[in-house]
């Protein structure tokens, strides 16, 4: 994949990725706080990266010229985070949101090496003192959608676009997988990996095969709208990932899960300024409305349907569902959670297998 960075190599590059990214200059507020952001796709996917970038822009709307912030696009998780991220922390950033699992260690790395500086990763389990982690429950967004496509299903078949099988894309998959034959116990989940966060002409591919497969419906965790775009052309339907594409699929998309990360950045943002910010452990989801659905398509979607929809996402708003409820009954037939329980966070966490009614092997 090529690469259009901002800002990479050198303290100068991050000087012209901070003109780039709009941000106020040290001349126009005096001292202003200085946030950097790591992407892994490019700004303008229209999926995970774009989504962080809106955070971003809003924290700019509601700082103004206290904050200075600057982005870094395309990075390939490994040695080329751990370069972009080190030269934030040396060009005198405060403040490092790397937002990709596969950013994890470096980040961990460079922090251990500038201990002044604070830097949160999303999607991570490992923590410092100078390093926060933060995710949203995706999953509970991905039930309810499974809950509608079992309900528009007619061929009973669900085609599954994924980019890597770590716990947080495996359990959005049984999620999805179990909103699905809550409501449609025929129904099946067809899962193609493409093994990359954005490549749109894989992930077109693995939407076509999956369509020829037999899916009427798609979903995907992916980034580009290259599945929306192949279900609009194919006259099925599918859903939005992280943020709402529904210009690229108008009669295709029922709805999107998107993420709101605005008012995470710009609350962790102000504890930096009130010097209250610590190394902590976020996870909000439907009920923070860090993550929610945008509208429902109403020209596809019938009323007892967007009905159906809003129980399930109400009840997960109020506690009243989960999304792991037992009995939960795994992809051999075995009975992993009995009934009465709800499967607790680490198990989601680490979760490296499919429920029953997602085909296929699970990739190691």
């Amino acid at each position: 994949m090529k690469k259009t960075l901002v800002g990479l190599m050198s303290a100068a590059a991050v000087a012209v990725g901070l003109a780039a990214a709009g941000g106020a200059s040290p001349a126009v507020a005096a001292d202003p706080l200085k946030v950097g952001f790591v992407y892994v796709g490019p700004a303008s996917d229209f999926g995970w990266s774009y989504q962080h970038d809106v955070g971003r822009k809003a924290v700019e709307e509601a700082f103004g010229d206290k904050v200075q912030t600057a982005f870094v696009e395309n990075v390939q998780e490994g040695a080329d985070a751990e370069r972009v991220i080190r030269q934030f922390a040396a060009s005198g950033f405060d403040l490092v949101f790397t937002t990709s699992f596969g950013f994890m260690n470096p980040t961990l790395k460079v922090a251990q090496q500038f201990p002044k500086v604070k830097f949160e990763h999303a999607t991570g389990y490992k923590r410092a003192d100078n390093v926060a982690t933060y995710a949203a429950r995706f999953y509970e967004g991905r039930y309810v959608i499974g809950v509608i496509a079992g309900l528009m299903t007619k061929s009973n078949t669900i085609g599954y676009v994924a980019s890597f099988p770590i716990p947080e894309v495996v359990s959005g998959i049984n999620a999805f997988t179990q909103g699905l034959r809550s409501v449609n116990p025929n129904a099946q989940v067809k899962v193609i990996w493409v093994n990359s966060w954005y490549d749109p002409p894989r992930e077109r591919e693995a939407a076509e095969t999956l369509v020829a497969q037999g899916a009427d419906v798609l979903s995907q965790h992916t980034d580009s709208p290259a599945p929306i775009q192949v279900a609009e052309e194919k006259g099925i339907h599918a859903f939005g990932q992280s943020t709402d594409m529904l210009r690229f699929g108008p009669h295709a998309q029922l709805t999107a899960i998107v993420d709101n990360w605005s008012d995470y950045y710009k609350n962790r943002i102000q504890m930096v300024m009130d010097g209250a910010w610590k190394s902590e452990d976020t996870w909000g989801g439907l009920a923070s409305d860090m993550v929610h659905l945008s509208p429902y398509n109403t020209n596809e979607l019938s009323p007892e349907i967007v009905a159906k929809a809003e129980e399930a996402r109400t009840a997960i708003v109020n506690g009243t569902l989960h999304p792991f409820d037992g009995p939960l009954v795994n992809q051999a037939g075995e009975t992993v959670l009995p009934a009465g329980q709800s499967l607790p966070d680490e198990k989601i966490l680490s979760m490296d297998w499919y429920v029953q009614g997602v085909q296929g092997e699970l990739p190691k």
